[in-house]
C-alpha cells in the first residue's frame, strides 16, 4: 500500500492486522466516499455500486491516502437508519474497493455491528464520530477486530448536537473528551498506536467554536496521537464566507487544510481529493523549508 513503511518506525499508525503503518509524518488527505442519498454535501451523488467505485478509484488516483466510507448521514438535524440497511450500503462498496485498491479503507459508523462486518469485508479503520459514546459495545469490536480507530469529539447525536453549542473552554473540553474517548479504547484493548483524533468541527459547535478549534489545533497535541481534521465544505466555512452552496466551499476548505497542517495536523477528511492534496503538500514545503523534500 502507498505511504506504508516497517511496524518499527515512529510517528505512524498502526493499521488493521497489525503488520504495516501509515506514515504520519507528512500530510495525507482521507477521501470521503458518502454512500447516502442525504449527506449535506454530496447525498445521492455516489448511492450505486458503481458511482461509488468509479469515486473511490477516482480519489486514489489524486492522491487520496485512506477512503472513509460512510453509509448513514451525520450532517446536523440527520435521524438514525436501522444496521442492516447501513451495512447493505457500506459493505459491498468496502468489498469492491478492497479488490480493486492497494490502498487503506475506512468505515465511518456508531454502530459495532456495522463496524466488526465493515472491517471483515476490508476495512483497516474505524471512523466513530461519537468518540465511543453512542454504541457501549464499538471499543470492544474494534479491539477485536485489530482495527485502527479514529475517534471524534460531538455533544449528541447529530439530530440534537446543534441544540447546545456552549463551552467554557471548547480545546480544553474537546480535548478532554477525546482523552476519556482514548481511555475506553484503550481499557477495551485498542492499542495507542491505533488511534488517532479528531476535534469534530461542526459537531455540536457554533461558528466561533469552530475557528477557536482551529485556530488552537496545536493544543491537541498533548494527547500525543496524530490529529485528522475534518472542515470539508462545512457550514461554518459558508457562514465566514456568505456561501449557502456547500459545492462553492472549495477555497475555504483549502485555507482550513493549509491552516490545520500549520498546526499539527496531519490528516484531512475531505471531498475534493486532488485540490486538498496539493494544498496540504504546499503547506508543508511552506512550513518545512530547506527541509521539505518530495520524498
Amino acid at each position: 500500500m502507498p505511504g506504508l513503511i516497517s511496524c518499527h518506525e515512529p510517528g505512524a499508525l498502526t493499521l488493521a492486522g497489525g503488520n504495516c503503518l501509515l506514515v504520519l509524518d507528512r500530510p495525507h488527505v482521507v477521501g470521503i466516499l458518502n454512500v447516502t442519498p442525504d449527506s449535506f454535501s454530496d447525498g445521492g451523488r455516489f448511492y450505486s455500486m458503481e458511482l461509488a467505485l468509479r469515486q473511490g478509484l477516482r480519489m486514489a488516483a489524486d492522491g487520496a491516502a485512506l477512503i472513509d466510507v460512510g453509509g448513514e448521514s451525520t450532517r446536523p438535524g440527520a435521524g438514525r437508519i436501522s444496521e442492516q440497511e447501513e451495512l447493505d450500503r457500506v459493505v459491498p462498496v468496502i468489498e469492491a474497493l478492497r479488490r480493486e485498491l492497494d490502498l487503506p479503507l475506512s468505515i465511518d459508523t456508531t454502530k459495532s455491528v456495522v463496524a466488526r462486518e465493515a472491517v471483515a469485508a476490508g476495512a483497516d479503520f474505524v471512523n466513530d464520530i461519537s468518540g465511543l459514546t453512542f454504541d457501549d459495545k464499538m471499543a470492544r469490536v474494534i479491539a477485536d477486530s485489530g482495527a485502527g480507530l479514529f475517534v471524534m469529539h460531538t455533544s449528541g447525536r447529530p439530530d440534537v448536537m446543534q441544540r447546545n453549542t456552549r463551552y467554557a473552554d471548547v480545546v480544553k473540553e474537546v480535548i478532554a473528551a477525546l482523552r476519556r474517548s482514548m481511555d475506553v479504547a484503550e481499557a477495551a484493548g485498542v492499542a495507542r498506536d491505533k488511534i488517532a483524533v479528531d476535534p469534530g468541527i461542526g459537531f455540536g459547535k457554533d461558528l466561533a467554536g469552530n475557528l477557536e478549534l482551529l485556530r488552537r489545533i496545536a493544543d491537541l497535541a498533548e494527547l500525543g496521537r496524530p490529529i485528522m481534521l475534518g472542515t470539508s465544505r462545512k457550514s461554518f466555512i459558508g457562514q465566514v464566507l456568505a456561501l449557502d452552496d456547500p459545492g462553492d466551499r472549495l477555497a475555504g476548505t483549502l485555507a482550513t487544510v493549509a491552516l490545520g497542517y500549520a498546526g499539527g495536523a496531519r490528516l484531512f477528511r475531505v471531498h475534493d481529493v486532488a485540490a486538498a492534496h496539493q494544498a496540504a503538500l504546499m503547506a508543508e514545503a511552506v512550513c518545512l523549508g530547506a527541509g521539505w523534500t518530495t520524498g
